[in-house]
C-alpha cells in the first residue's frame, strides 16, 4: 500500500471534529475542532487545514442508525463528502461514524468540545483499521 497522509471530519452543523493519521503508522490522533458561524467561514478553515496537512485522502464520519441504515443527518454527511470532493479535489471515503461520540466521552472521561476532535479520530481509526483488515488472508 501506499503512504497516505489522512485527515477526518466528524461533521457537524455547529462544529467539526478534525483528526490526523497515515496509513504508514496505521494510527490516527485527534486536530482540533472547527467552529464557524457560517458555511463560507467553514470551508474556509477547511481549506487551511487541507492547505497545511495536504491529505492524500479525508474520511467523513456516516452517521448511520442501530440497525445500519441511513438517517436524515447521513444526507448532509454526504452532502458535505461531496462537497470536499467538488471543491478541493481530494478524494474522500465515508466511515459509519456508530457510537464514536459516547466512545470519545469515554475516553476523555468527560463530554467537551475536545469530544469532536476524538470522535473524528475514532472514525479514522476505524478507516485505518479496515485497511488492515483488508491485507489480511
Amino acid at each position: 500500500m501506499i503512504e497516505e497522509t489522512l485527515l477526518a471530519f466528524d461533521y457537524g452543523t455547529k462544529k467539526i471534529g478534525v483528526a490526523i493519521g497515515n496509513t504508514l503508522t496505521r494510527r490516527a490522533r485527534p486536530l482540533g475542532v472547527v467552529v464557524s458561524a457560517t458555511r463560507p467561514q467553514r470551508f474556509q478553515s477547511i481549506a487551511r487545514l487541507l492547505e497545511v496537512w495536504r491529505p492524500d485522502r479525508v474520511v467523513v464520519g456516516l452517521p448511520l442508525t442501530l440497525d445500519g441504515s441511513e438517517q436524515h443527518a447521513s444526507l448532509h454527511c454526504r452532502r458535505f463528502a461531496n462537497q470536499l470532493r467538488g471543491r478541493f479535489g481530494v478524494a474522500v471515503a465515508l466511515v459509519d461514524e456508530r457510537h464514536t461520540s459516547v466512545e470519545a466521552q469515554r475516553a476523555l472521561r468527560s463530554s467537551g468540545p475536545d469530544d469532536d476532535a476524538m470522535a473524528a479520530a475514532l472514525i479514522l481509526q476505524r478507516y485505518l483499521d479496515a485497511l488492515d483488515g483488508e491485507r489480511l488472508p
